[in-house]
């Protein structure tokens, strides 16, 4: 409980950040495109690649293979979630409600939490479970925003995206076992450190820009209660009839409860589908998790 609260008090102080910076315009509309693409184009793929150097090589093999097979079951369920029950949505509102749904904040949030909740064991189960969603959120989720009709050129954008040439890079020195030389280690370390920081504020900055009088919108407040409520209670009673261990079972659900991922938006901003739409999201799901894991927590 005090690793959640702890860890929603710094991403508010973030947003709240780039929030300040916006109105007090220090920085301006360019500043923020720059620094969108900063965080899209650098930050977001050396914090990908430290992800999976940081994964774990070794470990109960069953363990993870019931983790990484359950999370990809996972993604590909969310995948068809969001087309069938956003499918009436406008488009740029359906983008953005589908692509959050695929891309959780688990990255940032679940690993603290499976660690606090199940320790050493329940990070590794995590890391493990995090690898099928970062490749399909700079995938499949990317595909969402930038999809063009032709599906040849969908295809070519995607996979030479910076973010999924790095998740494939990462699953090859992951499987090979092999880090990165010490200079470029700590580089890609040292700007991965700032990936948090950068897109919360982005984030504040988009909020900068909404009347906080049109904050309340009822398709956020369905979204969140298909993210946290909805979609961890279908990978619970799925994994209710699953021999998994205690550990594994309460990390596949406590993963797949977590809000929507900072990229929602960042990536929002970037196509320009409605991005003030998209931090609404992220703001609301994310607000409402404190007390929503802790209920997920209590029941596993």
């Amino acid at each position: 409980m005090g690793t959640l609260i702890t860890l929603q008090i710094t991403i508010f102080l973030l947003v709240a950040v780039g929030f300040v910076m916006k109105r007090i315009h220090l920085i301006g509309p360019q500043g923020q495109k720059n620094m969108n693409d900063l965080v899209i184009y650098v930050i977001l793929p050396c914090n990908i690649l430290r992800a999976f150097l940081d994964s774990p090589a070794e470990g109960s093999f069953l363990s993870y293979a019931e983790v990484l097979l359950i999370s990809v079951g996972i993604q590909a369920f969310c995948v068809l979630y969001g087309r069938i029950v956003f499918r009436r949505e406008p488009e740029g509102r359906n983008k953005c409600l589908r692509y959050a749904t695929i891309c959780s904040n688990a990255g940032f949030l679940g690993n603290p939490i499976a660690e606090g909740v199940y320790g050493a064991e329940g990070l590794m189960l995590a890391s493990i479970y995090l690898i099928p969603q970062r490749v399909m959120m700079w995938s499949s989720g990317l595909a969402v925003f930038s999809g063009v009709s032709d599906r040849k050129q969908t295809i070519k954008k995607v996979m030479t995206h910076p973010c999924i040439l790095t998740c494939i890079l990462g699953i090859i020195l992951m499987a090979a076992d092999k880090g990165l030389p010490p200079g470029l280690d700590g580089m890609v370390t040292a700007v991965a450190n700032c990936n948090t920081a950068m897109s919360m504020m982005v984030i504040g900055m988009i909020l900068a820009d909404i009347d906080l009088r049109d904050f309340w919108d009822w398709t956020v407040v369905k979204f969140t209660v298909h993210r946290l409520v909805i979609i961890p209670a279908a990978v619970y009673i799925l994994c209710r009839f699953l021999p998994l261990d205690r550990t594994a079972f309460g990390v596949c659900v406590l993963l797949a409860a977590m809000p929507a991922g900072a990229t929602t938006s960042i990536l929002a901003e970037k196509y320009q589908m409605e991005p003030a739409f998209a931090t609404k999201m992220v703001i609301f799901s994310t607000l409402l998790s404190l007390p929503s894991i802790c209920l997920w927590s209590m029941v596993l």
